[in-house]
This record gives structure tokens, C-alpha cells and sequence, in this order.
């Protein structure tokens, strides 16, 4: 197992209508202007954009509002944000949606809290930031982990470039508001896509090459099994709190270090072969983790079958054969299996995307960063290998 450090500074409120509080949270923060960020006409249309200003209203705080984030957010509303917070003198942003509006808003902090950099450079890593303005979160989809984590990941219009931040402790929020209701009335694709990338951020993790710790394997294994039980659940009862609660913890402990502790950090080659997807045909997230997940679990099973086996037996109860190769297959086919129940795809064909050979060789390009870098840790995979990847998944 690998030394680590663990840390995580987010205060979180939990619960059915913790988000009326948030005038009273705010003011503890001490700040005197926020920046009410969101996505859809749906938080507006719902009342919930109301019930902020009004708890917002009663506390005293002045407030500005921008919407219009998109899934895979986009640089130009980062831009836009800063450069109105900057008229506005906002000192605190407020986070209401998903991974995507929190994304928007880390990116914003940082541009707005490093006024000499072009903000792009943080994504680019050519530069660090120094400081970023306070994020707050009331969450509303349950999927990114973003609400605890110290990362970001923006899609630049220019070349559909997707890039994360570097991990950094500066952007994490300072709390989070985790209500279960306010999820109640997403799509049954957007709510099951959201399961896979909270089951993605633990594989991740999970699927190292090194020996791991035995504790952090079994908060891993319980974590997935609650998410695929629940998944289940919200198939056919979409306003079960109980499975809406489960579900929202369980995104926020998946990207909050946790499961990392011991593993090394993770291998992540699934999600930076998905961004490439995400970036350049703006596809749910989740659902292209899934779509792509059991190509490069064969891909690079055989780097340690073993612990494919494992996942296996603790994950879906599959027979230990003496032949780790045989229940590791076995399990990755379990997998997929699960991802179909819940109507995830499987391929890049039922994500939507028939592409041919010129168009997956230029994802493996970008993916690659020009053939000049290689992504994972299971199995250490070049551009070529990110090619064929790519291609067994279609």
C-alpha cells in the first residue's frame, strides 16, 4: 500500500429542506455579495431559484444571479461569470445544480482569485493557482462528487478541448448542501448516468496494481454495492428518499479521497478516454464511462486478474474460480450486464456515436495529447492503445 494523505474541509448539511437554511449558512461565511450560479430554466421554473433569494433576502446578503451552464461546461460562461463578478465586486459563490455548475463555478473562483492568469492555464496545467474565491453547494444532482472534491473539469469551445484542473485543496467548497428531494425530479437517464460515474469514480480507485489496504477495499466494495442496489431502486421508484439519500452520500464519499486512501491516487484512464467524448460530442458522463468500461476493463484485465476476481466475488457474488482470468471476465460481463438493467450503454453505438476509424483516431490523438502522453496505472496505455480501446468499445 502507498503512504497518503487524506483531508477534507467541507462542512456538510444533509436533509430533507436543508437548502432554507442557506441565508443562515452564508452568513457565517462572512461575505457581503454571491453569485447564485445554475444551469437549466429548470431550477428557476421548480421555485428553488425563489427560495434561495428569499433565505437570501431574510439573512441581509446581496446576491447576483447567472445560469445557462451546460453539461461539460463550457470556458465562455466561466469567462462570462468572472468578468461579472468582477463588475459586481462578488466575493462567494453558490453552487445550485450538479458537478457541472460546481465545475463552472471552481474555474470562475480560480480566474477571479488570480486576476494575472488567463484562467484556460489551470486546465492547460501550465500554470498553478494561488487562491481561489469561496465556493458554497446546494446540490441537485447526485453523480460528479464535485461538492467535496478539490477538482474541476471545463470544456473549451476552441478544438472542444476537455480538461481538468490539478487536484487542489483550494477550490474545495466550503460546504454542501445535500438535500435528496431536490434530485426527485431529474430523468431517469440523467439519475441512472449519475449512478455510473459515482460507481466510476470509486473503480477508479479501486483498480490499481498495487498491493491495497484491506479497510479501504471494503468502504470501496460496500460503497458500489449500495449504488447498484439503489440504481435499482430508482428504476422503478423515482421519489424513494430513502434510495435518493443513499445514492447522494455515496456520490459525495466516492470523490471526496476516501477511497483512495493507500490505492496511489487511482488509474483514471477511463475518464480521461471519456472526456475526449465528452468534449467533442457532448455526451452525459456517466454514460460514456459506461459506454466504454467494459472495452478497457478487457483491455488491461490481464495486468492483474486477481484483482478483477475480487471485484467479481465481493461485488456480484460470482463463484472464485481457481482460473482468475475466467471469474475476472466473468465479472467485467457482470458489470455490463448491471449497466444495461439501469439502461446505460455498453458501446459507443448505443451512446448514439457511430464513428468511424479517422474520428476515433483523432479522439486517441486528443486523448493522448498529440501522441505525447501516456494515461492509467493498471495498465500503462499509450496512443495506440487508447486507439484500439476506443475501437472495441463501437
Amino acid at each position: 500500500m502507498r503512504n497518503f494523505e487524506y483531508f477534507t474541509s467541507t462542512r456538510v448539511i444533509f436533509g430533507k429542506d436543508t437548502h432554507l437554511k442557506i441565508g443562515t449558512v452564508l452568513k457565517k461565511q462572512n461575505c457581503s455579495k454571491v453569485l447564485i450560479h445554475y444551469g437549466s430554466h429548470s431550477a428557476v421554473s421548480s421555485g428553488l431559484i425563489d427560495e434561495i433569494r428569499s433565505s437570501l433576502d431574510e439573512a441581509g446578503i446581496s446576491y447576483v444571479t447567472l445560469g445557462g451552464v451546460v453539461p461539460n461546461p463550457r470556458l465562455s460562461k466561466v469567462r462570462e461569470g468572472i468578468e461579472l463578478c468582477r463588475k459586481e465586486q462578488v466575493d462567494f459563490l453558490l453552487a445550485v445544480g450538479g458537478g457541472s455548475v460546481i465545475d463552472s463555478c471552481k474555474a470562475i473562483g480560480y480566474g477571479l482569485a488570480n486576476p494575472d492568469t488567463d484562467v484556460w492555464n489551470f486546465f492547460l496545467r501550465t500554470e498553478t493557482p494561488k487562491a481561489c474565491l469561496p465556493v458554497g453547494v446546494i446540490l441537485t444532482i447526485a453523480a460528479s462528487g464535485s461538492e467535496m472534491s478539490g477538482s474541476c473539469v471545463i470544456t473549451n469551445e476552441e478544438g472542444w478541448l476537455k480538461r481538468s484542473s490539478a487536484r487542489n485543496d483550494l477550490c474545495r467548497p466550503r460546504f454542501a448542501i445535500l438535500n435528496p428531494r431536490l434530485t426527485y425530479t431529474l430523468p431517469q437517464y440523467q439519475t441512472e448516468s449519475g449512478c455510473v460515474d459515482i460507481l466510476m469514480h470509486t473503480m477508479e480507485r479501486y483498480f490499481v496494481n498495487i498491493e491495497t489496504m484491506e479497510i479501504t477495499d471494503s468502504i470501496s466494495e460496500s460503497l458500489m454495492q449500495t449504488v447498484i442496489y439503489n440504481s435499482r431502486i430508482l428504476m422503478k421508484e423515482a421519489d424513494n428518499y430513502t434510495a435518493r439519500a443513499e445514492i447522494m452520500w455515496a456520490g459525495s464519499l466516492s470523490h471526496n479521497g476516501l477511497t483512495g486512501c493507500g490505492t496511489g491516487g487511482g488509474d483514471w484512464a477511463c475518464h480521461q478516454l471519456e472526456h475526449e467524448l465528452g468534449g467533442t460530442y457532448d455526451v452525459a458522463h456517466g454514460a460514456g464511462l459506461a459506454a466504454l468500461w467494459g472495452s478497457w476493463a478487457r483491455y488491461v484485465y490481464d495486468a492483474n486478474p486477481e484483482r478483477f476476481a475480487q471485484f467479481a466475488v465481493n461485488i456480484f457474488d460470482i463463484p472464485c474460480s481457481t482460473d482468475f482470468n475466467k471469474t475476472a471476465l466473468a465479472g467485467i460481463e457482470a458489470m455490463e450486464d448491471y449497466f444495461r438493467s439501469i439502461q446505460m450503454p455498453t458501446s459507443l453505438h448505443e451512446l448514439g456515436l457511430d464513428l468511424t476509424e479517422k474520428e476515433i483516431h483523432d479522439l486517441a490523438f486528443k486523448c493522448s495529447f498529440e501522441d505525447t502522453r501516456t494515461i492509467g496505472v493498471f495498465k500503462q496505455l499509450n496512443m495506440k492503445d487508447m486507439e484500439k480501446i476506443y475501437l472495441a468499445a463501437r
